[in-house]
């Protein structure tokens, strides 16, 4: 039931979206250049990788040795206004339609994070990785990382048609109240290095 909702909001949001999403790629063209998406390799369920998808929000800017530069000086405002409005997460949408998303479920994190997790913080991926999840409306990138993980354990078990529908509609909240884009002095959220 959960898949066959994804797929009809995410359809249904393509289609009403369409023309704001063009003058999207079409800003994000013009303010940062090519490549107008951004793609990076996530574990998904159990761990499966693939492709997710959104809008840019950061230059390649590099040091004089070619290392990029800090997430910080390569966010522009353009791309914090994406960041904070979550404009940059719609096309995510695609990765729900193709299967490897849900609307609903824990972000999808970084492939090196993998081998970081205890037992218990893996159990995230028992489950399609979301456009947003519970951690996302109880906190987003304030949260330290232990909070985060508990939530989205908690999410796993608990999940119900009912409680994805909350979500969605505080995530709405949580969008217009531009609450916890960032973590306390980042630029978006520090590197998870895992138990001490």
């Amino acid at each position: 039931m959960k898949r066959v909702i994804d797929v009809i909001l995410a359809l249904v949001a393509i289609t009403l979206l369409a023309l704001p999403l063009l003058l999207l790629m079409l800003l994000v063209r013009i303010k940062l250049g090519k490549p107008i998406f951004f793609r990076q390799i996530r574990p998904g369920m159990h761990g499966r990788q693939f492709q997710m998808i959104k809008f840019r929000t950061m230059t390649d800017a590099r040091t004089a040795d070619g290392d990029l530069l800090s997430d910080a000086d390569r966010l522009t405002p353009f791309g914090r206004f994406l960041r904070s409005t979550s404009l940059d997460e719609l096309p995510e949408l695609i990765n729900v339609i193709k299967g490897e998303m849900s609307l609903v479920g824990p972000r999808p994190l970084l492939v090196e994070y993998l081998d970081r997790y205890t037992p218990e913080q893996a159990r995230r991926h028992e489950v399609r990785p979301g456009i947003t999840g519970w951690a996302q409306v109880n906190g987003r990138n304030a949260l330290s990382w232990d909070e985060k993980f508990k939530l989205d354990v908690w999410y796993v078990d608990n999940r119900s048609t009912w409680l994805d529908f909350k979500i969605m509609l505080l995530t709405l909240k949580k969008v217009i109240a531009k609450d916890g884009i960032s973590a306390p002095g980042e630029a978006t959220m520090p590197l998870f290095k895992g138990k001490e």
